[in-house]
């Protein structure tokens, strides 16, 4: 009995010290280094496993190919962008306070998204209408179409997308899909061959290629991407894939959104996926690297209408987390309202702090979260920060009628913002995201409406709620948020 008492103090010790050892190798956050530390010590040999394939930070080669890709159109966009900003200099002043401006120029400065303001959108909130849409822009398409998804599923409608594309490169349009490979089921070479038979051409994201044999499986393609020639663009939260539609039982109805933007934003959107694109090829083939063509970036786009736009991406390859920055200041500034709508509610210290001020100063600010876990520990977290929120003067919805997956914000009425990131560890620092940022009264006000209608169909989080849950939940909610900075 002494030996195996001496064994186990043995591996136990052994244990602690490659735990120790693992986890401080290389710098990353106090919260993120915990955790690991914990999942390590408590996972004798298995916590190890799980730290090869999801704890060691992005591939230096990844790293350097996205890093160093070369912004082949950014120039121009910006020379576009200067000439349309001076001719509605005065409606772009009355459009922005001083406090939006400071905004701009941050995203600007740290994010390189020069603000477009010659735009038209239209937002979509149902799979269905939003996917009827995109396959009509799709099929009247004359030259490019670009595509980039999180999740390009072979299900139903993945199939029905792809057929739309490959249709359209036999009729001679270029068409060029980015996916990334953890986050599309089945979609594979067989899959994707009809379209690159047909002279589609079709890579997987630079994270998702030879993860398994470079052992990182923790950084993700999370953007949703499409471009049609280079005036139409479309972002939000909505991927290809049957669910999407409604059409699974686990999830029922699909709430998300996606916005339509027809306008010099699509530019944007369009020099964010060439970049993708061409860190992708730079290690799959070098020799489809897109070149700068004037069709990509057209100057003339004939668009009357104005709502400003900024596009902006963020990921691991960046030093600064941009997204997260600008929103944590457009919740400090906010004087009147904050809304914001996710699927997953695991805020960072700075990303809490933010809310609590800006709930204690007056500000009222209201979160809406889904009902049901997609991901077990996550949807725990999730809980265990709505009811921190709710005992600190924030209004936490849960809603009802399906799933939430929607990744919007409203600030004032003012400005708002629909994209990819989720309000989680993993999109402030891990994955690859983009938003909408549209500096509008009247988008604002639309969908301050819409989070109304969604208010309708959800449960007001409340102390009393929240003093009926078990201590067994209790319990899971801590010890998911204890794991938070890794999930």
């Amino acid at each position: 009995m002494s030996l195996v008492v001496n064994l186990s103090i043995i591996v136990i010790l052994l244990n602690s010290i490659a735990a120790i050892i693992t986890v401080f190798h290389r710098q990353r956050s106090i919260p993120a280094t915990l955790a690991w530390l914990m999942l390590l010590i408590l996972l004798p040999i298995l916590g190890f496993f799980i730290f090869a394939f999801f704890g060691r930070g992005i591939a230096q080669e990844n790293l350097f190919a996205i890093s160093n890709v070369e912004h082949i159109g950014l120039d121009h966009l910006k020379n576009l962008v200067r000439v349309e900003s001076n001719q509605n200099r005065p409606h772009l002043a009355r459009e922005t306070t001083n406090k939006v401006q400071r905004q701009i120029k941050f995203f600007n400065r740290a994010g390189d998204a020069p603000i477009t303001v010659h735009n038209e959108t239209k937002i979509y909130i149902d799979g269905q209408a939003k996917f009827t849409a995109l396959l009509a822009d799709i099929a009247a398409a004359q030259e490019t179409i670009h595509l980039e998804y999180y999740s390009f599923i072979n299900d139903h409608l993945g199939q029905e997308v792809l057929a739309a594309l490959t249709a359209k490169a036999q009729a001679g349009v270029q068409v060029r899909v980015i996916y990334d490979r953890w986050g599309s089921a089945g979609a594979n070479t067989k899959f994707f061959r009809p379209l690159t038979q047909a002279g589609g051409q079709v890579l997987p994201f630079v994270t998702s290629q030879n993860a398994i044999t470079k052992n990182r499986l923790n950084y993700h393609l999370h953007r949703k991407i499409v471009v049609i020639d280079g005036n139409i663009g479309w972002t939000g939260g909505f991927n290809i894939g049957d669910q999407y539609l409604g059409r699974k039982k686990k999830f029922g109805y699909w709430r998300d959104t996606h916005v339509r933007i027809h306008g010099y934003a699509a530019l944007s959107l369009q020099e964010r996926f060439i970049l993708d694109w061409n860190a992708s090829a730079e290690k799959k083939q070098k020799e489809a690297k897109i070149l700068f063509q004037d069709r990509y970036f057209p100057t003339d786009l004939k668009v009357d209408h104005i709502t400003p736009i900024q596009i902006v991406a963020d990921g691991p390859d960046h030093n600064f987390e941009t997204l997260k920055g600008g929103f944590l200041s457009f919740i400090l500034n906010a004087k009147e309202s904050i809304l914001l709508q996710t699927p997953y509610l695991i805020p960072d210290d700075s990303m809490l702090d933010a809310l609590l001020v800006a709930a204690n100063s007056g500000v009222k600010v209201q979160i809406m979260i889904p009902n049901m876990p997609d991901h077990p520990f996550i949807y725990r977290a999730t809980q265990y920060y709505a009811n921190l929120l709710t005992k600190h003067h924030v209004e936490v919805y849960i809603y009802q009628n399906g799933f939430l997956h929607a990744k919007t914000a409203v600030f004032d009425n003012q400005v708002a913002s629909i994209g990819s990131m989720n309000h989680d560890y993993r999109s402030y620092s891990l994955n690859f995201e983009e938003n909408a940022f549209l500096y509008d009264q009247e988008v604002s006000q639309q969908l301050t409406e819409i989070f109304k209608v969604d208010i309708e169909k959800s449960q007001l989080l409340t102390p009393e709620i929240i003093a009926q849950q078990s201590r067994w939940l209790r319990f899971k909610q801590l010890f998911s948020r204890l794991l938070s900075p890794i999930l």
